[in-house]
Order: C-alpha cells, then sequence, then structure tokens
C-alpha cells in the first residue's frame, strides 16, 4: 500500500529534538509509525542496484518502481537521477513517473542526485552555481512524492576549508528544500564524506531540520565502517544497505549485518533501509533478493532480541 506524507508533520518532527540536537531521531519523517514499531525498519530499494539492467536497456526508469514491487515484493523506492538526467523538468514525463508507482503501491522516498556540480566547491560562484543545479531535482522530488534528495558533498581544500564549503552549499540548498518541504541528505560518497567524524561536523555546523545524512555501509574506504555509521546516525532520513558479495549463509562478505543494523536500530531510526547492490557474481536482481532476504533475517533476529 502505498503512503503519503503529511508535510507539517515531517516539519514539526523536524523541530524536535534530543537534548538540543537539531538534527535528531526525531527529526526523520514517519510515515508508517504502526509498522515501523512492529518491523524496526522499512525495507525499499535503489534505483542504482539496477544500473546494468537499465544501462542495457533491460528496463526503463518508468517501469522501475512497478518492477520493485513484481519482482521484490518491495513498496518503496529512492530513484537515481542518471537515467532520466534530462527529465527534471519534464512534468508529464514526471507525472508518468508518479503515476505508475502510484498505480503499483509504491512509494518514492528519494532521489539520489548526481552530476550536477560540487556543493562543497573551492570557488563560490562555482559552489552556488552547483547550488542552482541541484533546485530542479528538489522540485522534481515534490513532485515524485519524495521526502528527500540525497547530494554528494564533494570539494577541495584543508579539512576545515572543505568543512565550511560543503556546510556553505548544503545551507544553500537544504534553505530552498524547506521551502518544498523537502530534505537534502548527504551520503558519504568519496572524499571527507567518507569521514565519518567531518560529515557529522558539517551536519552540525549547517544546523537546519531538513538536512541530514543518508550512511551507505560500504563507502567509508579506509574509515572504520561501524564507527562511520554510528557517528552519522543522529543525522540520518535514510539508510543504505550497500551488498557486493554473499557467503554460502547468505550472509554479505565485507559488512557484518547484524551489527551494522543493531548500530542502525540502536540510534532509534525507524525509517527506510535501501537495497544497493553493487555485486558482480550475482545478477542484480538476484543481488537484490539476496540482500533482502539478510535484511528481513536480520530484522528478525533484531526484534528477538
Amino acid at each position: 500500500m502505498a503512503h503519503s506524507l503529511d508535510r507539517r508533520q515531517f516539519l514539526a518532527r523536524s523541530a524536535q529534538g534530543a537534548g538540543g540536537l537539531l538534527l535528531a531521531q526525531s527529526a526523520l519523517p514517519n510515515l508508517w509509525a504502526n509498522e515501523a514499531k512492529k518491523e524496526l525498519f522499512h525495507i525499499s530499494c535503489t534505483e542504482y542496484s539496477l544500473h546494468r539492467m537499465i544501462a542495457k536497456g533491460d528496463l526503463d526508469n518508468l517501469d522501475y518502481a512497478p518492477f520493485v514491487k513484481k519482482e521484490f515484493g518491495i513498496d518503496a523506492v529512492e530513484y537515481w537521477n542518471r537515467p532520466f538526467m534530462g527529465k527534471a523538468e519534464d512534468k508529464n514525463y514526471i507525472a508518468d513517473m508518479r503515476k505508475r508507482a502510484d498505480d503499483a503501491g509504491v512509494r518514492a522516498t528519494c532521489i539520489l542526485v548526481d552530476g550536477e556540480g560540487d556543493l562543497g566547491h573551492a570557488d563560490e560562484k562555482q559552489r552556488i552555481q552547483a547550488v542552482e543545479n541541484h533546485k530542479k531535482w528538489i522540485v522534481c522530488a515534490k513532485q515524485l512524492g519524495c521526502y528527500s534528495i540525497r547530494v554528494n558533498a564533494r570539494g577541495k581544500g584543508t579539512y576545515e576549508e572543505q568543512l565550511a564549503q560543503a556546510a556553505d552549499g548544503l545551507h544553500r540548498l537544504a534553505e530552498f528544500g524547506g521551502s518544498h518541504e523537502i530534505a537534502v541528505i548527504v551520503e558519504n560518497h568519496g572524499g571527507l564524506s567518507s569521514n565519518g567524524e567531518w560529515l557529522a561536523k558539517v551536519m552540525t555546523k549547517v544546523g537546519l531540520k531538513n538536512c541530514g545524512t543518508l550512511p551507505d555501509f560500504g563507502n567509508f574506504h579506509e574509515y572504520d565502517r561501524y564507527k562511520g555509521c554510528e557517528e552519522l546516525m543522529p543525522f540520518a532520513k535514510l539508510v543504505s544497505a550497500k551488498s557486493h558479495d554473499f557467503d554460502e549463509n547468505g550472509n554479505e562478505t565485507r559488512t557484518d549485518y547484524e551489527r551494522m543494523m543493531k548500530i542502525v536500530v540502536d540510534s532509534g531510526y525507524r525509517g527506510d533501509v535501501g537495497i544497493e547492490y553493487e555485486g558482480g557474481k550475482l545478477s542484480e536482481v538476484e543481488g537484490v533478493k539476496a540482500t533482502k532476504k539478510l535484511l528481513e533475517r536480520v530484522r528478525e533476529k533484531l526484534l528477538q532480541a
């Protein structure tokens, strides 16, 4: 069943915070309060999981949401902007995306936005241009029924310079997002953004209720992924369950899912956990199924703990 977002409730929840923290877990839009109590988190699917199928023409972006519901039984999706890069302002195309998802009973959570410039660029003019480039995706996200867009916080300079630059770009974009009741969320996605401590400091510096994080299990690189996830969860409005390969017991070989999901749940998070399969041994369809099965098994174990 599709779920709708009460935007006033979103802003009201965003205004709450534990210990005065503006971006505490209470800021997370809770679209399924009764379900969350029963299942701890809701499983969604990220479009990048099927990017090879889309690139080959085996799956059209317009059919993505219905395909996810039919093939996996998943009723929430994250879109990726690349498959409809030139369509953000095409109202008819976006309306068609929305109708197909609604008809299939699929709810949209987020658009993952790439290729629109560096929000942490050292040059202020280019940073502002990147903000402008992202605005159309906020408008598009609202039309699709999403509650957020995912952005990157890349830049160059020293640790402190990049912190200030990223916070500036994100603040500008999140102010615009706020006027559309859309959250701007940052993924640990290379460079200093893969440093959990740094990205948490950026969030604190931005200080806006609708600016948060999207912790990705696999994008911390040399940084300890469990430490990084723990540092980013207080600001999380979406979580990316990255997967590559699985052992004979169905466990992901790079991330201890039980340990990671315990960090997610213990933080108080009760929102979407998006499957992002990037492996090569299984097909994309089988990889998503294996990740879903693992998340369901871990969720059941955590519920019984």
